[in-house]
């Protein structure tokens, strides 16, 4: 054989064994980042089923003042899921308030996600705290495992998942995407940007800045609930593209540090290479209900005919059946 030929083969083997090395590198440092994340719930409440209102068939429903069965293989197994988003602003020495609530219904088969907030003023009762209270304090009072128990009450419906982000990690996530674009529905400013209606491209400082506006939007709360829907929209869109799958590994490390979830790495990598890429429509509604004083504590009432309202949405999207992985 001749030597340049030998040469040739020996640097191609070479190059192969880099590229499953650093291949192998990369995948590992990703794996680790995400294990990191990894926190399961702590506690689970015995399985209290009824059948679904929609035909029957479908998910277990929730009774009483127990949790449903959420269920946590429902990614690998390609079936409809749910996941609650929590927005945590922590402070020193203080767990935080859940400032933000946000409901995902995700259905890999077709391809679509209902998303929804609960206004974090919601007064509903707080399941293991055994009174009534804004909805948001229920992470204040017992962490993620109220937070997901409350919200499963409320709605009568079981969280597959929950995702639980610090809002300053949310900034550097928003940079590491390379900032998101938005629609802003109106001209604000706010800690000291300047957000004018129409087409904005934001950076995470600003990006969070336009999350947490909230008294000068004529709609208040529900305003803000809309803005903070369309950030999570554009900053998934933009996680599951080819742009956004290149910065993983980055991405995921400034995620460690910033977000909690019982979604486990093998999951993650499922959706992030085969569900995520097929999500092509996201619906986004809103929860209707009206503010009133309690005690002279402001409250959002969310009458039980929405509740049910809201259910059926989730119960309908969720009942289409399971692609074939």
């Amino acid at each position: 054989m001749k030597r340049w030929l030998k040469m040739t083969l020996g640097a191609a083997a070479l190059l192969i064994v880099g590229a499953g090395a650093y291949t192998a590198y990369v995948y590992h440092s990703v794996q680790t980042a995400a294990n990191a994340m990894y926190h399961p719930r702590s506690i689970v409440q015995p399985a209290v089923i009824s059948t679904l209102a929609a035909g029957g068939g479908g998910r277990p429903a929730v009774t009483s003042n127990e949790s449903g069965t959420p269920n946590p293989a429902a990614i690998s197994q390609f079936k409809p899921f749910t996941v609650l988003v929590l927005g945590v602003d922590q402070r020193p020495h203080d767990r935080g308030r859940s400032d933000t609530m946000i409901v995902l219904s995700v259905n890999p088969a077709e391809g679509t996600v209902l998303m929804f907030n609960i206004p974090r003023d919601t007064r509903t009762e707080l399941i293991g705290r055994g009174r009534e209270d804004k909805i948001n304090h229920a992470f204040a009072f017992g962490g993620v495992d109220m937070s997901i128990r409350t919200v499963e009450h409320f709605l009568n419906h079981p969280m597959d998942y929950y995702v639980q982000m610090n809002m300053e990690g949310f900034a550097k996530m928003v940079d590491l995407l390379g900032g998101v674009a938005v629609n802003n529905p109106l001209d604000f400013q706010y800690e000291g940007h300047h957000f004018a209606q129409g087409s904005l491209k934001l950076n995470g400082t600003e990006a969070l800045s336009y999350a947490r506006m909230r008294f000068d939007d004529p709609r208040g709360d529900l305003g803000r609930n809309a803005r903070q829907r369309e950030l999570l929209k554009q900053i998934v869109a933009q996680a599951i593209s080819k742009e956004g799958l290149l910065k993983v590994k980055p991405i995921l490390q400034a995620a460690g540090e910033q977000i909690r979830t019982d979604i486990t790495f093998d999951d993650m990598t499922t959706f992030l290479t085969r569900i995520g890429p097929s999500l092509r429509q996201t619906d986004m509604v809103e929860l209707k209900g009206h503010g009133t004083k309690i005690n002279g504590v402001y409250y959002y009432i969310v009458d039980d005919q929405e509740r049910q309202r809201i259910r059926g949405l989730m119960e309908k999207h969720l009942l289409t059946t399971a692609i074939s992985p």
